[in-house]
């Protein structure tokens, strides 16, 4: 029996992104987001949360490339280094639901009974809790700062990919190359982990795209909110929320960290559009 029955059309198999270049511009500006948020010391010598009150407000120069701020902090390196933190805890807080949720997504819809009953209706109730009410809770109990997000956004964002994989396997399961798997005899850990999770696993990363999006929405909405990251430390959330007084005369100071957040949802979304292509092909 030939490996491709028993393996169908994986997902590596179909990701052939020659010539798809909304994936590469993606690709590239979360590259350079990344790249310019690791090398944040090297690019700028201020200190993100070193004040000089006897330069505040300073437009920018070749000194400040953005000015500074209310308390004389560079702008500019807050930013670079608000991206290390925006784009460290979105990343993480979109994989341990995608684990989490992939991982109970395969086992309900494989094995099916009380199980997948069960998850079902836990799924719905936490589809109805709101987001930001469960996260302002767990931000009194665990205390503001990253741990209190990522805590907050897994105990929700599971949901999701739990219901793409559970979909996908009530189908994927009475496949051909499921069947041949099955009576060739392997155990069913094997089926699951080889032949099933492959192809069944590409909806789940197209949409952590956009999962990620959403997550560094979050993020920032919570640090406007002052539920965040705790100041001073630099974050474009509370950025947005400590320069908007000042937005009709240093418009920068409050403009720049949301554009930042544009940018990297645009470049997150080109990457999901650009699998989306590929796959559906």
């Amino acid at each position: 029996m030939s490996t491709t029955l028993l393996r169908g059309k994986s997902f590596t198999s179909r990701l052939k992104l020659k010539g798809n270049g909304s994936f590469y511009l993606g690709i590239g500006i979360i590259t350079f987001l990344i790249i310019i948020a690791a090398a944040a010391p090297l690019i700028s010598h201020y200190d993100p949360t070193g004040q000089d009150l006897l330069n505040t407000l300073v437009p920018p120069s070749t000194h400040h490339l953005l000015g500074t701020d209310q308390l004389g902090r560079d702008v500019f390196t807050r930013i670079i280094y608000g991206a290390r933190i925006d784009l460290a805890i979105g990343f993480a807080a979109v994989l341990l639901p995608f684990i989490l949720g992939t991982t109970l997504g395969l086992v309900s819809g494989w094995f099916g009974g009380w199980f997948d009953s069960l998850l079902m209706r836990i799924v719905d109730t936490t589809i109805a809790f709101p987001f930001y009410v469960l996260a302002i809770a767990l931000v009194f109990i665990v205390g503001p700062g990253p741990k209190a997000i990522i805590l907050a956004i897994t105990l929700v964002g599971w949901v999701a990919y739990c219901r793409i994989i559970r979909a996908a396997v009530l189908v994927a399961k009475e496949l051909d190359y499921v069947h041949a798997a099955k009576l060739s005899g392997l155990p069913t850990a094997r089926i699951l982990r080889k032949h099933l999770l492959p192809n069944v696993i590409s909806q789940a990363i197209i949409f952590s795209m956009s999962d990620i999006v959403l997550s560094i929405l979050a993020i920032v909405s919570l640090g406007y909110l002052g539920l965040g990251v705790p100041i001073p430390t630099a974050e474009w959330g509370s950025m947005i929320q400590e320069g908007q007084a000042y937005i009709l005369q240093q418009w920068w100071i409050p403009t720049i960290p949301g554009v930042m957040v544009v940018i990297t949802g645009f470049g997150l979304s080109l990457i999901g559009d650009g699998l989306v292509k590929r796959l559906n092909k």
